[in-house]
């Protein structure tokens, strides 16, 4: 499948298509030579293990097209978007395996699951994020929140820098985003950079001319599209962390390396990278990921699902064949909620799937108890799984 439709049917998921691309999409999922490979990319987005039954294609087809109809009908409209977000990853991902009868009888807006008394103190994240600037004040950086100076410009979902590669003398600032959270940033030589929940990055306020640009990721995880080394005098781009260091001239990858995991994952998108760990390097390609293990400091290079990798910037998680327990990782920063495995043998279990960001986690443990979990319940901010 190309990469663009692949890029619509995220942007289409996490309801930030527009109505040309909702166009483009309609006639491509409506166009018959298209079925086998819209057929393979369901498949590859079941969140339910495959064992458990088989779906209908057709009828998937058919309810994305309806969908896709409905939302150009809004958006030609001027309407408000009906919250289809809060049913997406249900309709399009898991009822396509044959859960079919949970809303054989229902319009597409309708609930589609019953699910216990939902307990509104586990939310969806946001953009929020803390700024904290060379001379040690902190910054409250969030919707509420907007922040502007000469050099430094937030409207409370992204902040930019515009300072010039022509200081003498490097000052950092740190950006830090929360559990529940997540936050975009543009610094002073272009480069863009989106960071995940639970995730720390320091860099300098402007860069050095003539010296590598160099940013720390502390921890957390983060997606860089790195402003070209010929755009810069030819000079490159660094990102340490940990155990490592990233060398970069001008590209897209994406690290993450969180404290409570073992490894350090770098994954390439495009244009290419050094990994460096102590006196060893490995060069990956586009499609590739190194894995760090941080307390032997091996390294393993291998071929990776990047779309699955990356797709949380997106506005979505795509998981490949996951342990329930990292799936649960995910869920846990981004909604800001500790797990706890009552029944440990629910850690193994593998799932695969698509998650909207902004979908309620009771819908998203209401499909699994229909699979695998036999109950769940919520806690105050806990999340008991048995």
């Amino acid at each position: 499948m190309e990469n663009r439709i692949k890029s619509l049917i995220v942007k289409f998921l996490a309801k930030e298509a527009d109505i040309h691309e909702l166009q483009q999409l309609e006639l491509w999922v409506g166009n018959p030579e298209n079925q086998q490979l819209f057929q393979e990319y369901i498949e590859a987005n079941a969140i339910m293990n495959m064992s458990v039954g088989k779906y209908d294609k057709k009828r998937a087809k058919g309810i994305i097209l309806k969908q896709i109809r409905k939302e150009k009908v809004n958006q030609g409209k001027k309407a408000v978007k009906p919250n289809f977000m809060k049913y997406a990853a249900i309709l399009v991902v898991a009822l396509i395996l044959g859960y079919f009868y949970f809303i054989e009888n229902r319009d597409l807006n309708d609930p589609v699951v019953s699910s216990p008394t939902i307990d509104d103190t586990i939310k969806p994240g946001s953009d929020k994020a803390t700024l904290i600037l060379e001379d040690g004040s902190v910054v409250d950086l969030s919707s509420e929140h907007t922040y502007e100076t000469k050099n430094i410009k937030s409207n409370g979902k992204e902040i930019v820098y515009s300072g010039q590669e022509n200081a003498k003398d490097i000052k950092y600032n740190y950006l830090t985003v929360p559990r529940g959270g997540e936050y975009f940033l543009k610094l002073a030589d272009g480069t863009e950079v989106w960071l995940n929940s639970e995730t720390q990055l320091k860099y300098p306020v402007s860069f050095v001319v003539d010296r590598p640009r160099e940013v720390e990721l502390i921890y957390g995880e983060a997606y860089f599209d790195v402003s070209p080394s010929i755009e810069h005098n030819g000079v490159k781009f660094l990102v340490l962390n940990q155990s490592q260091k990233i060398e970069v001239l001008g590209t897209e990858f994406n690290i993450k390396a969180y404290p409570d995991e073992k490894n350090i994952y770098s994954t390439l998108v495009e244009g290419s990278v050094s990994v460096i760990y102590g006196t060893s390097r490995e060069n990956l390609a586009p499609g590739q990921q190194s894995i760090l293990h941080v307390e032997s400091n091996e390294v393993i290079v291998d071929d990776v699902d990047v779309e699955s990798e990356v797709s949380w910037k997106d506005g979505v998680f795509i998981f490949r064949e996951k342990p329930l327990k990292d799936i649960m990782k995910v869920i846990s920063r981004w909604y800001d909620a500790d797990v706890v495995f009552e029944n440990k043998d629910l850690e193994t279990l593998r799932f695969r799937g698509v998650i909207g960001k902004h979908q309620e986690v009771e819908e998203i443990l209401s499909i699994m108890k229909s699979t695998s979990i036999k109950e769940y319940e919520i806690r105050d901010k806990t999340i008991l799984l048995r």
